[in-house]
């Protein structure tokens, strides 16, 4: 990757992507973010450079969207692609082991170290896959998942778009985890989940249902 990368988020995780990106060997240009009150901020090198929608000004550079809450992830991808066609840098730590081969990884995904994803694995577009979580044989992730540090998904899982696995949560083999659900830090997943419901526990069970 010969490009800059400019960081959309000024977060705890954008502050980590920053860090990731340098142990690639990225120069990293700067950061984009909505919130007004963190422009013209510097973390180290690379500065708040405006809001998302000034990337345009940066569309010499990859983007990469830092920014953990997956519906939001969304809307700031869709909101830049409805204005052009941005390249988004796909960024998988050297600390994490993930085989070529043997995982299919899409674009602007972000696999951070300690990570390990073993073999037939397919990880969508915008994907976070945090520090140190497992991912078993055969596992499929859709698009703008979000899996939080330290979760281990075991083989046959499928999680659909938007969802999000809490920190050291555990997912047992073969289930479903449908589209925008939820599965709550610490939880230990032995049934499906259903489309934007979130659980919790261990054993999970159900909170409530989210909006869509």
């Amino acid at each position: 990757m010969n490009k800059e990368l400019v960081i959309v988020g000024y977060s705890g995780f954008g502050k980590e992507v920053y860090w990731l990106a340098r142990r690639l060997g990225i120069k990293v240009r700067g950061f984009l973010d909505d919130n007004s009150t963190a422009i013209d901020r510097l973390y180290f090198s690379a500065r708040v450079l405006g809001g998302v929608a000034h990337w345009k000004e940066h569309a010499d550079c990859d983007f990469v969207i830092a920014i953990g809450n997956p519906r939001i992830r969304k809307i700031v991808h869709k909101k830049m692609c409805a204005t052009g066609l941005p390249t988004f840098a796909t960024l998988i730590d050297p600390a994490a082991t993930v085989m070529p081969e043997h995982v299919e990884v899409g674009e602007g995904s972000i696999i951070c170290a300690g990570a390990i994803c073993t073999t037939e694995v397919a990880i969508g577009r915008h994907v976070i896959i945090n520090l140190h979580c497992t991912v078993g044989h055969e596992v499929r992730i859709g698009d703008y998942v979000t899996i939080a540090p330290m979760v281990a998904v075991s083989g046959n899982v499928r999680i659909g778009q938007k969802a999000e696995i809490g920190t050291s949560a555990s997912i047992r083999q073969g289930l479903t985890i449908e589209d925008g659900a939820m599965v709550g830090m610490g939880s230990v997943l032995t049934k499906d989940v259903a489309r934007n419901t979130m659980v919790f526990g261990s054993p999970a069970k159900i909170i409530k249902t989210l909006n869509e």
